[in-house]
């Protein structure tokens, strides 16, 4: 197979979460660890760490994966969905998985593939271990798929454990508490290994500090010690002061700009002060360096990220609560006469708290992503009425984008969001 048949043969071939949602998931580790090990083992062979979470993580993985490819390390980054490019997911120093390795895996292990059954998910996880145990990285950057303790990232033995935040995402697979939530996401922490929470929360302090405490794991929340604010914002970066630790910069630029980001950024930080303490040479001017430039270093696209100038047009993955709240304070920072929502979202996911968030004000484009689990955008905007969210319905997120872009004027804000999966037909 060339490289197209190949990436066909993995979408049909294999049970997809984007597509079909939690029936894809297979909820243990035995099928991840039956290919690593057909494959020999690669996840024992480098250094790595894990990166959980609810939101952030992907923010957090790049900005860390930016800090050490600046300070020398060889370093991997696997992250998950991607938005245009299967390959997105696996890169070495920001170069993506070629495609002749694509191709030359999947042959390769074809025969574990049918005889095994492994979900799209599982298969990826194994490629990146491979791709990243092949070319003998120093450090590699593995983002959760979703939850902790089943995700199939979760047979690595990493130098250290990060969780982000905890909040309410995938219910129906995790738990519908915050304490569920939690303890699905501490499944990463691991025996001995130093673990850095990013927020604290009273529902689920006490269930990271438990497990850490079972496995003898130091923990540490970021914000006990490290605080960040904005100086100067625009669409395009913002200027930061970091408070706490002196062996830290204390003034820094960083090109992503959402509100969210300070909370990220402050994750970042703490873990690079554990990496420190194991030994990890990161100087100051070389955080100072990466966090200019995590964009252009890592290929990060999707987070508060300016589409066009004239109307004003910003995309971001936010999807839930946690994202949306979030999203609604980097709008409420933005400068605009007029808001332009165009909004697409998935139908297995309960959507009424974020629809119940988004602002009456604004008009609405409501559309699908072309993917199997969209929500049809007729059954989006009937939904959205009952909270006085009114625009017009289209079939396409490009015809939506453009009609947002056409009827919005020079001073208006155009964004798009609700879905992962919108945002990644327009970056």
């Amino acid at each position: 197979m060339n490289y197209k048949e190949t990436i066909e043969y993995l979408f049909s071939r294999l049970p997809m979460f984007s597509k079909t949602g939690a029936s894809a998931l297979k909820k243990d580790l035995t099928n991840t660890l039956a290919l690593c090990e057909s494959l020999g083992n690669p996840h024992t062979k480098f250094k790595s760490i894990h990166v959980g979470g609810t939101n952030g993580k992907g923010s957090v993985s790049h900005m860390l994966a930016a800090i050490l490819q600046s300070a020398g390390f060889k370093t991997g980054l696997y992250t998950s969905p991607h938005l245009r490019d299967f390959r997105e997911r696996i890169r070495i120093n920001g170069e993506m998985i070629s495609e002749a390795e694509v191709v030359e895996f999947t042959k390769g292990i074809k025969e574990d593939i049918e005889l095994i059954e492994p979900s799209f998910f599982e298969l990826t996880v194994a490629m990146a271990f491979d791709h990243f145990a092949k070319h003998q990285v120093d450090i590699a950057i593995i983002e959760v798929g979703l939850g902790g303790r089943l995700d199939s990232t979760n047979i690595i033995n990493p130098e250290l454990s990060i969780v982000t935040n905890i909040g309410m995402d995938h219910m129906n697979i995790l738990g519908d508490t915050l304490a569920l939530i939690a303890k699905e996401k501490a499944g990463i922490i691991k025996r001995g290994i130093p673990a850095v929470v990013g927020e604290r929360h009273p529902e689920t302090d006490p269930i990271f500090e438990e497990a850490a405490q079972l496995v003898n794991a130091p923990l540490h929340f970021a914000t006990d010690t490290l605080s960040a604010s904005t100086a100067v914002y625009s669409p395009t970066g913002v200027k930061l002061t970091i408070t706490g630790s002196s062996a830290l910069p204390q003034q820094l630029a960083l090109d992503l700009s959402g509100t969210y980001q300070e909370k990220n950024l402050v994750t970042v930080l703490s873990a690079v002060l554990q990496l420190r303490a194991l030994n990890f040479k990161i100087d100051n001017d070389k955080i100072l360096q990466a966090l200019t430039q995590v964009k252009s270093i890592t290929g990060l696209k999707g987070r508060w990220q300016t589409l066009k100038d004239t109307p004003l047009t910003i995309c971001d993955t936010g999807h839930n609560e946690h994202g949306i709240r979030e999203v609604l304070k980097s709008i409420a920072r933005t400068s605009y006469n007029k808001l332009h929502i165009v909004l697409g979202m998935v139908k297995d996911k309960d959507i009424t708290k974020v629809l119940s968030l988004l602002p009456k004000e604004a008009s609405y484009y409501f559309t699908m992503p072309a993917i199997e689990r969209a929500k049809e955008a007729r059954e989006l905007a009937k939904e959205a009425a009952v909270f006085d969210l009114k625009g017009e319905i289209f079939s396409s997120v490009s015809e939506a984008v453009l009609a947002a872009q056409e009827q919005a004027g020079p001073e208006d804000l155009v964004f798009i969001g609700g879905s992962t999966f919108v945002v990644a037909e327009v970056v």
